[in-house]
């Protein structure tokens, strides 16, 4: 295969198959290279209702029809009810200390989901392919050059030799992937992030959970499963073909004293610190073998250059804590799908890559800024809590924004480029480190402008269902009138309670 293309797409996961049927749709020629085959695990499941937003706005836009039910469980198990996925209501946080409920919708039709990834990378590879895009897969690339007219690349697909060349090449191959390796770029500190390591599998036979106390906003294991101790975490998602996927993440302190690199032998220590856990896994079983991830954290010196990119899933990864790195994922995407379709000639392209590498860069440490000082308080839950809310508060009143057709009152990610969020937000989490008797309610009066979900109400008891009254009464604060409200909280399906089958 001799060929030159438009665009190249090295990486057939989510990310990279959603970008090379884009561009498909944009009218340039596409070849989509995968190292493996389908399908295959990988880790990152968990959906956001602003990921949500930002897929469904994304098939619209760039005409997937196909991929648009993938945004709702609802539309989802009725369009594609053979793709494994799970019922994801919320963000539940146990603790020693306490419990946080934050319930994302407020009913199962319109909840986000879990991704079971071989299911869902698979299926969107195959969309890709359907729609036209060359897809090769078993690849190995032995060569990469750069000249003035673009990227050309030299390897084998199969038995088969290739030789492309691309006036634009996006690497969607995941943290420290194929072009951080082969540019042999450097890596650059998230400032106030730990060093952090992972240990993961895939279970069968997980028991639900018990919670004791007022009825929560939602079935509390239908959700992203958090349990916080001090210097790590633990995340139990449910699928709903009878697999779960858990995992710990933890400082370097804690993985040495776990040893997590030994595997399933440091599970089952971690599972002895933690007996609501230990009961839950009491007749588990690894269905994959476990994996270990000797660092999670990581960002590239480098996102762009002249005739490439990264999508922001291998320019950098934080932490899957609160499950940003989908909708970071799609918010790059977004931007690229826009250059592509505007820019002029290569001065321009080349230009606006320059300024999509620092948008995503912002969007990289804001999110570190946040899970960093996390981290530091996870011994010291209310403050956790606290702090947890700059987050809830800012993509709701994010998503909100969207909804309403005013992307510009939410400007960057975690609103870190609005102009009294942003510097006030990044002050607050700096404090974080040594936290006072005045944090708490100081992020309180920081979100109480953004604050649409009813954030902090102590006598909600640090549980947080999806109300329409909260939208209502906070309307005002995104310059919108009842009817409008009204209007998209209809468009979304708040209203429209169907009854779907787990």
């Amino acid at each position: 295969m001799k060929r030159d293309v438009d665009l190249a797409v090295v990486g057939a996961g989510f990310g990279g198959s959603l970008m090379a049927m884009i561009a498909h749709q944009l009218g340039l020629s596409v070849v989509l290279l995968e190292q493996g085959r389908h399908p295959r695990m990988a880790i990152g499941e968990s959906t956001t209702p602003l990921s949500n937003l930002l897929l469904e706005r994304l098939s619209a836009t760039y005409d997937l029809p196909r991929i648009a039910p993938l945004a709702k469980w609802g539309s989802w198990q009725r369009t594609y009810p053979q793709i494994a996925c799970g019922l994801k209501r919320g963000f539940t946080f146990f603790h020693q200390e306490g419990e946080l409920l934050v319930a994302a919708s407020p009913h199962d039709n319109i909840a986000d989901t879990h991704w079971y990834r071989a299911d869902v990378d698979h299926f969107l590879v195959t969309e890709a392919q359907r729609l036209g895009v060359d897809y090769r897969d078993s690849v190995r690339i032995e060569t990469l050059d750069f000249a003035e007219d673009g990227a050309s690349i030299i390897g084998r697909a199969g038995e088969e030799t290739f030789h492309l060349r691309a006036r634009l090449l996006i690497d969607a191959t995941g943290p420290r992937g194929f072009l951080h390796r082969s540019l042999r770029l450097e890596e650059s500190p998230l400032p106030g992030l730990p060093p952090t390591e992972s240990l993961y599998s895939h279970f069968t036979g997980v028991t639900r959970s018990e919670t004791a106390g007022d009825e929560p906003p939602y079935p509390v294991d239908d959700a992203a499963v958090h349990h916080v101790f001090d210097g790590g975490w633990v995340w139990v998602l449910r699928f709903n073909h009878g697999v779960t996927s858990a995992g710990v993440a933890a400082t370097r302190r804690v993985a040495k004293e776990l040893a997590l690199n030994e595997g399933e032998p440091a599970w089952q220590r971690l599972l002895d610190r933690l007996p609501a856990l230990r009961s839950q896994f009491k007749q588990a079983s690894a269905c994959q073998p476990f994996r270990h991830m000797p660092a999670i954290s990581f960002r590239s010196s480098t996102i762009a250059g002249k005739q490439w990119a990264m999508l922001p899933s291998a320019a950098g990864f934080v932490d899957p804590l609160l499950s940003t790195g989908f909708a970071l994922t799609l918010t790059g995407i977004g931007r690229l799908a826009q250059i592509i379709a505007e820019h002029r000639d290569a001065d321009d392209m080349a230009l606006r890559l320059r300024g999509y590498a620092e948008e995503t860069d912002s969007d990289l440490l804001a999110a570190s800024r946040l899970i960093g000082a996390l981290y530091a308080n996870m011994g010291n839950f209310p403050v956790f809590t606290a702090l947890s809310l700059l987050y809830f508060a800012a993509v709701s009143f994010a998503e909100t924004a969207h909804q309403l057709g005013k992307p510009e009152l939410a400007p960057g990610f975690l609103l870190h480029r609005h102009p009294s969020f942003g510097p006030a937000s990044r002050r607050l989490l700096e404090r974080a480190y040594q936290p006072d008797g005045e944090l708490a309610a100081e992020v309180q009066r920081l979100i109480e402008p953004f604050n649409v979900g009813g954030f902090g109400d102590s006598a909600r008891h640090n549980r947080y269902p999806v109300r329409a009254d909260d939208l209502l009464n906070a309307g005002w604060k995104l310059g919108a009138c009842r009817e409008e409200i009204i209007a998209i909280l209809d468009r979304a399906g708040f209203f429209a309670q169907a009854s779907v089958s787990r």
